[in-house]
């Protein structure tokens, strides 16, 4: 490594008067647009990528950049708040952040989370710079057989979110594996469960709008039905913030989280195909598994937040690896409009501009860092407005979210539809979150699994000879 060439590379980022600018806009963009349900990180990217047309390199890849980490903090805002994670990659988070929430400790709950993203972000973007190589040789060995054991992998953590019945936490992920066979096969393009008529089945149910209305809509009936009976209590959050970031004795508990999460983030947003959504779930379960106690895991614990807010943000770092050494998007646009191609022989051809994106990168986390510490304040009053205005607001916000993604009425009616059953499951106390992992694992499970067996003419038992399988 050239370590003239990359202190020069952060000093040239660092000291340009455009750079700094644009990347805290984009972080604050990226907050805003991840905490509204449906608007991922990805999206927000996509949405504002043409703001950067007219823009050297450095200064539009740290704005994306920006969008993209502040998008990936912000959608743990909606989680702790209002039970409905902004991203996928902030699904895990509500687990223990929106019961932290429950007990009145929202802006703790916001500052961990915000602490976590940071750390896991440095961990991905210190990663990136000293090891980029040797994570990529290491993700190139995932083949289908590897994936369909890390998406297993995953889906063991099905124990450890199931609440108080397994048996009950198990019938939920059976119930999302299931709706995950619904639409066209992936592999052959056999229509499974629908009739050529039924076109808005045809990729099966959307994530994002069975997301939305499993956790923000059954949240909201919930509520409703609870003020028609007189049973609502409003919530009034006595809790004051001194502190925008967590004391010291929380950072003394949380840190093995965070430093776990953000190496389980990096590595698994380095291969291919894999993304923060999966991290989270893969790193909430090694949390648990190696906590002393265990049991405390979804009872509204930091450890919960941290593990989890860390590895969706080292993911920014773990997928910029991929992305320069194997042209796989995030940013694969902002660079092709720029008059460069993303491959491996950016790092023989382009390696300041390499150590550019490094440093960018390590801005973007700073400044998501300073916008998170000035909204915590502002963000944990939400849970103190009248319940009776904010589910209407979180209602409609949940419903346009899920119009967004298609732009199509039916994903609306997938939405409402899986808030009663959502709304269903609670009351007869069927955990929703082993759903969301089906939903999230299922599909990479099985195209992995039938080009896994493709691959070894039906012989399963030849995983057995793969270490990391």
């Amino acid at each position: 490594m050239d370590f003239s060439l990359l202190l020069s590379s952060y000093a040239t980022v660092w000291s340009n008067p455009e750079v700094l600018p644009m990347t805290f806009i984009g972080a604050l963009g990226g907050i805003l647009l991840g905490a509204i349900p449906g608007m991922t990180a990805t999206m927000g990217v996509a949405l504002l990528i043409p703001f950067s047309f007219g823009m050297d390199l450095i200064p539009s890849i740290g704005l994306l950049l920006g969008i993209y980490c502040g998008g990936m903090y912000g959608g743990s805002i909606s989680a702790i708040l209002i039970h409905a994670p902004g991203t996928p990659a902030a699904a895990a988070t509500l687990l223990d952040g929106y019961p932290m929430c429950k007990k009145g400790q929202a802006g703790k709950a916001l500052s961990v989370a915000m602490f976590a993203s940071f750390c896991g972000g440095v961990i991905g973007a210190l990663v990136m710079t000293f090891l980029s190589p040797l994570v990529a040789d290491m993700a190139m060995n995932f083949g289908p057989g590897e994936m369909f054991m890390l998406a297993v992998f995953g889906l063991s953590v099905i124990v450890a979110i199931s609440g108080k019945s397994v048996a009950k936490g198990l019938i939920s992920a059976f119930f999302g594996m299931l709706l995950c066979t619904v639409g066209l096969d992936p592999t052959n393009g056999i229509p499974r469960f629908i009739t050529t008529k039924q076109t808005g089945l045809l990729d099966g149910f959307q994530f994002i709008p069975t997301l939305i209305g499993l956790f923000a809509v059954s949240e909201v009936i919930a509520g409703v039905e609870r003020i028609i009976r007189g049973e609502e209590h409003e919530q009034k959050s006595n809790e004051k913030i001194t502190n925008v970031l967590p004391d010291w004795k929380t950072i003394k508990k949380i840190w093995p989280n965070i430093l776990s999460g953000g190496l389980i983030g990096t590595f698994i947003g380095a291969i291919p195909g894999a993304g923060g959504d999966i991290a989270v779930f893969v790193s909430y379960g090694a949390s648990k598994s190696a906590s002393k106690h265990p049991e405390l895991y979804g009872t509204g614990i930091p450890n919960g937040v941290a593990a989890t807010e860390s590895a969706n943000n080292g993911c920014s770092g773990g997928a910029m690896i991929p992305l320069l050494s194997l042209g796989v998007p995030i940013l694969l646009g902002a660079f092709i409009m720029k008059g460069i191609t993303p491959g491996p022989m950016m790092y023989v051809t382009e390696l300041p501009t390499v150590y550019r994106v490094f440093a960018a990168l390590m801005l973007a986390n700073l400044c998501m860092l300073v916008v998170g510490c000035l909204g915590v304040r502002f963000f944990a009053k939400i849970v103190s407005v009248e319940k009776k205005m904010l589910y209407p607001i979180i209602l409609v916000i949940s419903l346009l979210g899920a119009f967004s993604i298609n732009k199509n009425a039916f994903d609306v009616g997938v939405c409402v539809a899986f808030g009663i059953i959502g709304w269903l499951m609670n009351k007869y106390e069927f955990p929703l979150s082993p759903i969301l992992l089906a939903l999230i694992l299922g599909p990479m499970c099985e195209k992995n699994f039938v080009r896994y067996m493709n691959i070894q003419r039906g012989n399963f038992f030849a995983i057995t000879t793969s270490p990391i399988a």
